[in-house]
């Protein structure tokens, strides 16, 4: 049976993500689930070896990424994402039975969540304080405990502790979606299918133009870059990790490419090239035509 860890506790969207990859076969056995209490606990779970694979989230369509997962994947022994899924996120806000609107002074809220219902928070509980929660299971444990009046959570977050729903479907954006990945410490890349993403994380050399520099070795390519963004190294103030997503396969001629090219005065962690959920961006284009062309001049023939 193997070991998946997620960002728990029970209840939380990880948990339902983790359970969206159980439903569309990425394992081959029922799993055992292992609840981590952050994303960087999740994932140290799987470079200690104590798990098989880990579920955590990486991109709101809302809030953009999910910083600890960012920071956690560019430090410690490199891990591989192999599968990605998604979800659509709206919220529950649960409360001790009985508990009415006069009564709530106090709302937990794991701080991603509380970025997502701010406007309604605003303008149905515009007198009450926030609290971080550690995550969205953890602010309905959080009221059950007594430690906040409502929290916003899951609805199976509530169940489980039997409090009352206050509000569901609650989201200041329709269409408010989550991206989770499955990881694994490095095994070969999952087959290329076409509708593929690559992840890597850069460490440029901190000399005028490096950026650029890397920018152009997917940008001449044609290679559409879906996500870019810097977070700080932690080691030495002005210096920084640049996380960027492609679409596109490391099997893909180009892609292989760009690679290379970036290995030659970059440092590259490759997070994994797998099977993207949705149509975004632009894949890259077949180099099939391009070579026959370039074997058509070698042979002397006309080109076409």
């Amino acid at each position: 049976m193997p070991r998946i860890s997620y960002f728990g506790p029970t209840g939380t969207f990880t948990e339902m993500a983790l359970a969206r990859f159980e439903e569309l076969g990425a394992f081959d056995a029922a799993v055992d689930r292992i609840a981590a209490p952050s994303q960087p606990a999740a994932l140290q779970l799987l470079r200690d070896g104590d798990v098989d694979g880990a579920v955590v989230p990486i991109e709101s369509s809302v809030d953009g990424s999910v910083s600890p997962t960012m920071d956690a994947l560019a430090r410690g022994a490199r891990l591989q994402i192999v599968a990605e899924t998604e979800l659509d996120i709206a919220f529950t806000v649960v409360v001790r039975p009985g508990t009415t609107r006069d009564r709530i002074a106090t709302v937990g809220a794991y701080p991603v969540a509380a970025a997502q219902v701010r406007e309604w928070l605003a303008e149905n509980l515009p007198d009450a304080r926030i609290v971080p929660a550690s995550s969205n299971a953890g602010a309905a444990e959080d009221v059950a405990a007594g430690d906040v009046d409502a929290g916003v959570s899951t609805a199976i977050a509530g169940r489980r502790l039997e409090l009352d729903v206050y509000a569901d479907g609650v989201a200041d954006h329709a269409g408010a979606r989550t991206r989770f990945v499955l990881l694994t410490r490095p095994v070969p890349v999952p087959e290329r299918t076409g509708r593929d993403r690559t992840s890597v994380i850069l460490q440029l050399p901190n000399v005028p133009g490096s950026l650029v520099r890397a920018m152009s070795e997917f940008g001449s390519r044609g290679i559409d870059l879906t996500r870019i963004e810097s977070r700080p190294t932690r080691e030495e103030y002005g210096t920084y990790f640049f996380h960027l997503d492609c679409i596109g396969h490391i099997d893909d001629p180009l892609v292989a490419e760009a690679l290379q090219a970036l290995h030659r005065f970059a440092g590259v962690r490759f997070l994994g090239s797998w099977p993207a959920v949705s149509d975004q961006g632009v894949p890259p284009v077949a180099v099939d035509d391009d070579a026959a062309w370039l074997e058509r001049l070698r042979r002397g023939e006309e080109p076409r």
